[in-house]
Order: structure tokens, then sequence, then C-alpha cells
């Protein structure tokens, strides 16, 4: 069997051998629309739950808009320019509008990156600027949420007379679906937030999973730190397989977001009777599979459809290698995963920890095999599971560990499929 796999810009083709049950699960998604930027015109003029753009943003002076850093395909150059000449239409100087790349804890976007991530024209006529969270001075104290989390916010978007985000709506790993609430916190958090988010308390809550909404702990504490950093307005969208668009929600932050979901959740989900053995995935190629620490969203979408003992195959670029320095270290230092699931149970919070600890989770119940081709070598002793130097060999070093006739699912897309089984 021939199976086409997002790999990195190019993509990646493997030959599957014969005696196994093979299933591939595409990334199902709506058809994209004929006429996107009439569609984006018509979400800013009648949003959901909310007032039209222009009339929310008359007598307001300035206004800050945090958008996806480049580990994101959203399409902002496309989205951003519409939304834009309302609000100075509506009287708010380019001087006083700020666009924010909501990095969270990734690293900064490089210049040239900035210009993909806006457009040449919309970075040099505006203010754009990166996040950084390890500077809490650049963020204002909002308080404690219910359950105790700090919130501190960046100062440029906390205040800012109008505050809005542009995101997409995809699958994610621990908040159920991405976009709304995600581009405040953790994306313009300060990481004395972004911890205590991803620490233990809701990284090993089973419901902090892909799909999970409703019952979402992380979910809900996202929309409580959104409300206390008065998030005005969002316009997030649905993308197809080709990342062209395919919905766009604007309006009231929450009401918009979860008409969103809801179209998302439609259109992705694919369903099986029962879990399979295994499973050989992607992380949906770039920007996607930059770094291993990204790829690991590929691990663990694929494991809510492989059943306890079954065996996970990524492949994934990982083009720019490990992650940031902490994630680096964190790796190279501890080559055992049920070790590092302990020593982190009660621990302070470190960085990119939580990344990690979504894998031990996985590995505890699978064993996972890798292709990774641009992590270099110092890592892949620490990988909690083999790794192969091509992508023949670890596909043949998944077949050989699989008895005859066992079932095996194909997931091109990766983390793009929202996938269940009965019996998981």
């Amino acid at each position: 069997m021939r199976v086409d796999l997002a790999f990195g810009k190019t993509g990646l083709t493997a030959i599957l051998p014969d005696g196994f049950r093979y299933r591939t699960l595409e990334a199902r998604s709506a058809t994209p629309l004929l006429d996107p930027d009439a569609a984006i015109q018509a979400a800013l003029d009648a949003p959901i739950g909310a007032p039209p753009l222009l009339e929310l943003a008359r007598g307001k002076s300035s206004a800050a808009i945090s958008v996806c850093d480049i580990t994101r395909p959203a399409p902002n150059r496309q989205v951003l320019p519409p939304l834009l000449e309302r609000l100075e239409r509506a009287g708010i100087p380019r001087e006083r509008i700020t666009i924010l790349i909501a990095t969270g804890l990734h690293r900064a976007a490089t210049e040239a990156e900035i210009r993909e991530i806006v457009g040449d024209s919309i970075a040099s006529a505006y203010t754009v600027g990166n996040h950084n969270a390890r500077a809490l001075w650049e963020h204002r104290y909002l308080g404690v949420t219910a359950s105790g989390t700090p919130v501190y916010i960046d100062e440029r978007f906390a205040g800012a007379d109008l505050r809005l985000t542009l995101g997409f709506i995809e699958p994610h790993l621990m908040l159920g679906f991405s976009g709304g609430r995600k581009l405040i916190a953790p994306g313009l958090a300060a990481q004395e937030t972004i911890k205590v988010l991803h620490s233990p308390k809701f990284m090993r809550d089973p419901r902090a999973a892909e799909g999970s909404i409703d019952d979402n702990p992380l979910h809900h504490e996202l929309l409580e730190i959104a409300g206390m950093a008065r998030h005005d307005f969002l316009v997030d969208v649905a993308l197809a397989r080709d990342r062209r668009i395919a919905g766009v929600f604007a309006g009231h932050p929450r009401e918009a977001h979860r008409r969103g979901v809801q179209f998302v959740s439609r259109v992705m989900l694919e369903t099986l009777e029962e879990p399979v053995d295994a499973a050989i995935t992607s992380s949906a190629g770039y920007p996607l599979d930059l770094t291993f620490y990204q790829a690991i969203k590929g691990i663990t979408a694929a494991s809510q459809i492989v059943k306890p003992g079954g065996k996970i195959l990524l492949v994934a670029a990982c083009q720019e290698g490990c992650g940031a320095p902490e994630f680096q270290r964190m790796v190279a230092g501890n080559p055992s995963g049920p070790a590092f699931m302990d020593k982190i149970a009660a621990a302070p919070v470190v960085v990119d920890q939580w990344q990690l600890e979504k894998l031990g989770l996985v590995t505890a119940k699978v064993e996972v095999l890798y292709y990774v081709p641009g992590l270099p070598a110092e890592y892949h002793a620490s990988l909690w599971g083999r790794s192969f130097p091509t992508a023949s060999a670890a596909v043949s070093g998944l077949a050989e560990s699989l008895p005859p006739g066992a079932s095996v699912a194909v997931i091109p897309d990766g983390p793009y499929v929202l996938a269940r089984a009965g019996g998981v």
C-alpha cells in the first residue's frame, strides 16, 4: 500500500507492507468557501452575538489584535486587511493599532516570519510586536481565577481600548480546540500564568484532551481569564484540508468560538467501531512539525484510537530540531518516561514540561516509534521509544512488531484528524 504523509513542506511517500488491515483516516473538512473575502466582510458586519465591528470600534482610541505565531497556518494576511480598515474607518488612528504575535512561551517570530504572518504591507505600515512571556514587567496583573491561577496579560493588550483576537479552530491536545481564548492565554500571558495552566492539575485530567470542550477544565479556566482580560471581539476561521478558509466565525468571544467549534466538530469527527492495534501518523507537516515539541501533537491525537499496548509510528520533519532551550534540556535529561512523570508530579512547574508530560501519558499506555530526521542524534536515546534513520526502516520496524492481520490506522494529516474509537 502506498500512502502520502504530511511531512515538512514536501510530504513523504511511504510503502506499507501487505498482511495488515489498513484504514486510512483522511482529514475531513468542509468545502472551501467560494468567496472567503466576502464571507470575512459579512462576518465583521453581521457578527455572532455582538454589534458590527465598525460600531463596536467607534469611540475607541486604541486597539490591540492578538494573532497566531508562525507555528499555526492562520490566514492573517486575508483576515487582517478588512478588519484594520474598519478600525480606522471607526476613528482609531493607525499608529494606535498594535498587532501582537501570541507566542505564549514559543520563541519570538523573526522579521521574515512577521512578514509571513501578517503580510509585507501590514508589517510595514503597522506596529507588530512579539509577546514575551518571560518579561513579567511587560504584563498587567489582573487578579486570580476562582481556581487560583494568577493572571498576567501583555500590557499592550490589557491597556488597549479595544481588544481583539484572530485565530483558527482545530483540535488541540489539551484544550479541546484552539482559537478564541487561547490567543489571550497562553498566547499573551506571562510564564507565571502559563506554568499554572500547564501544571499536572490540568495536564493529567483526562478531560483536557483533543475534541473536549464542555467538560474540559482548562477550557473553562481560559474562558475565565479571557473575561478578566476583557476579550471584546474575535474572528476565528475553520480551514479546509488545503488550508483555504472553510468557515468564518466573528463576534462575541464565547458565542462565536462555540459556533466555530460546533462546525469543526461536525465536519472533522471520524469514528471507528473499535480501537486499532497501531497507527501511522504525522504532525500535519509544515509548520506544525517544525520541532519535536510541536510534533508530539500527532502522537497524542493518534492515541485516542489505539488500544492499550498498541503502537504509534510518528513521522515528522522536525526541521528546527527539538524545540526551545528548556525543552531541549528536559528531553536530553530524562531518558525514562515513568521517572520523569514521578519527578514532576508534585514539583514546581518548569517551562515546557507539559508537552513532555502529555507524551508520558501516552507512552505509559502504548509504544511509540519515530522517524524524526531533523531531531539531532543526542535526543534520540530519550524519546521513550525507538527511532529509525529512514522512513522505510521505521515502517519495517513497526510491521515486524505487529502480528499478522493487525489493524493499522493511517493518519496522513496527523492532528488535523479528530478521531474516536469505541472502547478506548
